[in-house]
């Protein structure tokens, strides 16, 4: 029975607002036990508010909520000599910004792809991630948002980016983005809130079900539309996805990397093929074809 750690940050004021609605929230309830993590209080889910349907769906698995005063992009250690609680997935709460400020709800698994970590964990280091767990946040964003009067927010998934790289368990960021408005929204909050539950338990349905294929994306832009609408669409997840500004860089130690750290085996390899150029496509297909994985476009699926 696998565990889950939510993690929020003091230094993030959108992670602390989704803290907050997951705390008081009317749906469902969690308690203080005596571990520490991170030299903060942990609580943990007790449960759905008569819902038993859901409750038992749960049944056996622990979901904890911590707090870090670290930054959650710096989160290279779990300190988990330190505590008494085991967990197997992370999913971590945090604010998104952007250039444009765009009013966004987001999910993506982390890692860097080029020589550069200006933004946490280490260069040319993918984290572990799984597939099944990025596509539940997903959409998780999408059902939760759809239930509320939330406005103009857009529901991406990312490609992967940015720290932690070293933490040994499988996650995903789950954000609200992107400006001071957004993080301080309880409404959206909220949203998010209910969407790190329900991704849990999409999660679990999902690997019980055992009916999704597995991919690893490549090309197309930042927010990966196509990747998007092939998860919305088909049962196939994605863990990592290399943007096309990253393919260039991609050499068999990356490919390796996307393929061990991914804790699900993987079905294909996924080309946006408009969303790359000849000399993108002409590197990337010779370096994927030395593996035994099919490759597939994104136009390959309906």
């Amino acid at each position: 029975m696998p565990n889950f750690l939510i993690i929020s940050s003091t230094e993030d004021i959108a992670s602390m607002n989704i803290r907050e609605r997951l705390l008081t929230s009317s749906q469902y309830q969690f308690h203080q036990i005596d571990s520490m993590w991170h030299d903060n209080i942990v609580y943990e889910f007790s449960g759905f508010y008569e819902q038993e349907e859901k409750n038992s769906q749960i049944e056996g698995n622990r979901i904890y909520l911590g707090l870090t005063n670290t930054s959650l992009i710096h989160l290279d250690d779990l300190k988990s000599v330190e505590t008494e609680i085991n967990v197997d997935n992370i999913i971590i709460a945090s604010r998104h910004r952007s250039k444009t400020s765009r009013p966004a709800l987001l999910v993506h698994t982390t890692g860097n792809w080029g020589l550069e970590a200006e933004y946490g964990g280490n260069p040319r280091e993918l984290s572990f991630a799984s597939a099944l767990l990025r596509k539940s946040g997903f959409l998780s964003l999408i059902f939760n948002s759809q239930k509320v009067s939330l406005g103009e927010f857009a529901i991406d998934v990312e490609v992967t980016h940015h720290g932690p790289s070293i933490l040994k368990k499988p996650l995903i960021f789950i954000e609200l983005g992107s400006s001071r408005e957004e993080w301080t929204n309880i409404l959206a909050a909220e949203v998010v809130a209910n969407s790190i539950i329900d991704a849990i338990l999409r999660f679990l349905q999902y690997n019980e079900n055992n009916d999704h294929k597995i991919g690893l994306g490549f090309g197309g832009t930042h927010y990966a539309p196509n990747f998007s609408r092939l998860e919305q669409e088909n049962n196939i997840a994605f863990s990592f996805i290399c943007p096309k500004y990253f393919i260039k860089d991609l050499d068999n130690s990356m490919i390796d990397q996307m393929i061990e750290k991914t804790v699900e085996k993987i079905d294909f390899f996924v080309i946006d093929w408009k969303g790359t150029n000849s000399e993108e496509k002409q590197h990337l297909i010779r370096i994927l074809n030395e593996y035994n994985i099919p490759i597939r476009k994104t136009k390959d699926f309906k």
